[in-house]
């Protein structure tokens, strides 16, 4: 109401203080967090029932083929090239853009948008809704349905990085920014093997089989234990590790993360002499963790891969401060994924120019090198002959 009060917009008001909200230190924002995605569930599911009967389904046979025309318009055509004009200037890979190229169109944003002129009362404001309607509808089955086939086609899907993990988060008042975590053991688990918990973190029970004991008098944790455990709320990441069971790997899995491990601490100058990438001076001083994360422009994720002439290294792991602390290398360099023929980024673009403008010089100078070449090798004109006296 205050923004529209001032002639500003309800939504962008509504996003900004979501925005601001969601990323300041809150306390319960566990709940929170459960209580909104509850809630924005709810509303989404409202707000479709609702903007469904806008519609007049006895209306769209006569504009469904123009409908899915322009549908079909705005998802192979419009769209693409609105995202690739979008995102030329940063770099991103091909298969990226594809993939944010054809999630879109979908969603209630548009259908809200198609109201405006329906309560605006224009002429033509009942067939721009049900356009819409049908647009919307039509991404909805072929844009919906094929995200996950062409994430695999694009190769952007990446292996699960943690098994099965049950965790309970209750925050409680006047604890210091600190957390009480509820862990329940997982079979195959690191501390069900036998692994220690971190000093930093506090555990002050432990339920088994229906008791409730000390944690240090309970000795080794088995799978199926309940621990409660004391951590501060910026907590690493590596207590969910310890009380997550070991991921599923699929032998392609297997594959997408290297046959062999390499100490990301290592020189790289070790790779330089055991497969000969080609790496610069600069980059055999580096270490091997070093030399990744400047081949990724600085900053390194889980899965990313870097080629190094006959290897691949795969980011296994990644702290939280984005340090690697995970290799994989592999000798059989991933089968590249689907060529995409478009979207090319502006250092594409200029690698492109470049290339085209060497290719277009380079008969020149090789026609000129040959004149010059030819001139040389010409026989000099024979002197005239003296006239003979008389």
């Amino acid at each position: 109401d205050e923004a529209g009060a001032i002639g500003g917009s309800g939504f962008l008001a509504v996003y900004i203080a979501g925005l601001i909200s969601g990323n300041s230190d809150i306390r319960a924002v566990t709940i929170l967090k459960r209580f909104q995605d509850g809630m924005s569930w709810l509303a989404q599911i409202i707000m479709f029932l609702i903007l469904g009967l806008f519609a007049t389904p006895s209306q769209f046979p006569a504009i469904m083929v123009p409908a899915v025309l322009l549908g079909l318009f705005l998802m192979f055509i419009a769209r693409p090239i609105a995202v690739w004009l979008c995102l030329i200037p940063f770099r991103l890979p091909r298969p990226e853009v594809a993939f944010v190229s054809w999630v879109g169109l979908r969603g209630a944003v548009s259908i809200l948008l198609a109201i405006t002129p329906l309560l605006g009362g224009l002429e033509n404001g009942r067939v721009i809704f049900n356009t819409a309607f049908i647009i919307v509808l039509v991404s909805l089955v072929i844009q919906g349905w094929t995200v996950g086939p062409l994430a695999r086609r694009l190769g952007l899907i990446v292996p699960a990085r943690l098994g099965p993990l049950d965790k309970v988060e209750l925050e409680l008042p006047g604890s210091a920014h600190h957390e009480l975590l509820a862990y329940r053991v997982a079979h195959g688990s690191p501390v069900a093997r036998g692994e220690r918990i971190p000093r930093w973190a506090r555990p002050s029970l432990v339920l088994r089989d229906g008791r409730s004991m000390r944690f240090q008098d309970m000795g080794r944790l088995a799978a199926g234990d309940q621990v409660y455990i004391f951590v501060p709320d910026r907590y690493p990441r590596l207590l969910d590790k310890l009380f997550a069971s070991r991921a599923v790997v699929d032998p392609e899995d297997a594959d997408f993360f290297g046959a062999f491990a390499v100490d990301p601490a290592r020189s790289a100058a070790e790779l330089e002499a055991a497969y000969t990438p080609g790496l610069t001076e600069a980059e055999q001083k580096l270490t091997v963790g070093a030399l990744v994360t400047a081949r990724l422009g600085g900053h390194a994720e889980y899965a990313d891969r870097v080629l190094l002439g006959p290897i691949e290294l795969i980011v296994r792991d990644v702290d939280d401060k984005g340090k690697i602390i995970g290799l994989g290398l592999s000798f059989e360099p991933t089968a590249p994924v689907a060529r995409v023929p478009v979207f090319l980024s502006a250092g594409e673009i200029g690698d492109r120019l470049s290339a085209f403008i060497r290719n277009w010089r380079k008969p020149t100078e090789t026609q000129e090198a040959e004149a010059r070449a030819d001139e040389k090798q010409a026989p000099e004109p024979a002197p005239e002959k003296a006239a003979t006296e008389s």
